[in-house]
């Protein structure tokens, strides 16, 4: 359950209708509810419960501190694939001991700070990552602890560009290779291999991939072990589906049956880095109805949230579902079915003021006939909506609210004009 329901028609977001929000923090704007956000997290708890996971809450999902403070206050880690990401996971409270350090490209400015900060551990994807980050450890006079991340080349899974487990994308090391980068490090005074990481892209929606990567993940930890190195921990990273149109994704307890017996087998602690299928339908977007247009034979709803602050359907063609926030009377609330015909709906393209033809949030969608102050909710916009979101056309960011029950609260002021050119002030020429 995602608590955004509609009573009497009107979408409330636990308890509290969502245009009473829009009213008193504008538009466009992003909504949360804490209720769903741990659920999800407690869902997963749950499920991996048997192997005490270390349950590292992805940053880059989204990045809010108090999102953030909300997972750690309640058993989570967090993952982090930058020194900006680290920072965030710092001030929100989280023990460095429960943060993994990702991301194919850190700096010796990002390794020192991970190691001066003393990280549980660091994925490590290449092999000139992994002798620079020895180097870095060896100025410092400490011992990184490692992760190799391995690519174990499975079959796609997923859309192209979130897909990192496929042969040639940049990520981890080559299944056919990693042994051999392991062994030029046996013995190193400055680095500790003692993990294996494995995270095959997102979102995925069957449980068969995490199964055929550990029918080779299981293989490389027993030869790396061979080889001397401690390996005590397996993190499966995360990319578990949601449910985007209906009910396509898979429950937490159905990625446990695969995964915990892998686990057991190891003789391995567990290591997930969750993010999407806590926060995606944990948070939606609301904007308002500017205009209404039609142009080439095309129906167009013009509203004032835009690919700057969801740029998933640009980037990936992306589903989201996209529903008025108090539909008249006629209309399902919302339907069964968003791609098909229904009563007093018709085909209509739901796009923002961005001067780009890429500005859409969905295509031929049918939808009822829209009128200019309408509100619109764009659904499962808690993962990669405002954690990707960006000031193109110079458009300030949406602010952001968090509700518990019948509360809700400002976790992020929308931006001024002012903020828009804050960094470039004072800076002589």
């Amino acid at each position: 359950m995602d608590h955004f329901t509609y009573r009497n028609r009107i979408l409330h977001c636990e308890d509290v209708p969502v245009a009473e929000l829009a009213a008193k923090y504008g538009t466009p704007l992003f909504i949360y509810s804490q209720a769903t956000l741990l659920e999800n997290l407690k869902e997963i708890q749950t499920a991996f419960a048997p192997a005490a996971p270390t349950i590292c809450y992805s940053i880059k999902t989204n990045g809010n501190t108090h999102i953030a403070r909300l997972m750690v206050n309640n058993g989570a880690g967090c993952d982090v694939t930058s020194g900006g990401e680290l920072y965030r996971a710092l001030t929100a409270g989280c023990p460095p001991e429960r943060i993994c350090f990702a991301g194919v490209g850190k700096t010796d400015e990002e390794m020192r700070y991970g190691l001066g900060t003393g990280v549980l551990m660091f994925n490590v994807e290449s092999h000139a990552e992994l002798h620079a980050l020895g180097e870095v450890a060896k100025s410092m006079g400490k011992v990184a602890p490692v992760a190799l991340r391995v690519n174990p080349d499975l079959p796609p899974k997923t859309h192209a560009k979130t897909d990192t487990s496929v042969k040639g994308v940049k990520f981890g090391l080559d299944i056919d290779t990693i042994l051999e980068v392991a062994q030029g490090v046996v013995g190193h005074p400055h680095l500790r291999v003692q993990g294996l990481h494995m995270h095959l892209g997102s979102p995925i929606l069957s449980a068969d991939p995490y199964r055929q990567g550990l029918e080779k993940g299981l293989k490389l930890i027993e030869a790396l072990r061979k080889q001397g190195h401690p390996i005590e921990y397996l993190n499966m990273g995360g990319g578990f589906g949601i449910n985007y149109r209906k009910q396509e994704a898979l429950p937490a307890s159905a990625f446990a049956e695969v995964i915990l017996p892998a686990v057991k087998q190891s003789g391995c602690k567990l290591v997930l880095e969750p993010g999407r299928f806590i926060v995606g339908n944990a948070g939606l977007l609301v904007g308002r109805v500017i205009f209404t247009k039609e142009s080439g034979g095309k129906h167009y709803i013009i509203q004032d949230a835009a690919m700057n602050d969801l740029i998933r359907p640009t980037l990936y063609d992306s589903f989201h579902r996209i529903w008025p926030v108090a539909p008249e009377v006629g209309l399902a609330t919302p339907p069964i079915d968003y791609e098909i015909e229904m009563a007093n709906t018709f085909k209509q393209n739901v796009v923002g003021p961005v001067c780009e033809s890429g500005d859409f949030l969905a295509k031929d969608r049918y939808l009822p006939r829209a009128k200019r102050g309408d509100l619109l909710a764009v659904f499962s916009a808690g993962a990669y909506g405002m954690a990707m979101s960006s000031n193109y056309n110079s458009r300030v960011r949406a602010a952001e609210v968090l509700v518990t029950g019948d509360k809700h609260r400002l976790i992020r002021r929308r931006e001024t004009f002012a903020d828009l050119i804050a960094a470039e002030e004072h800076c002589t020429a």
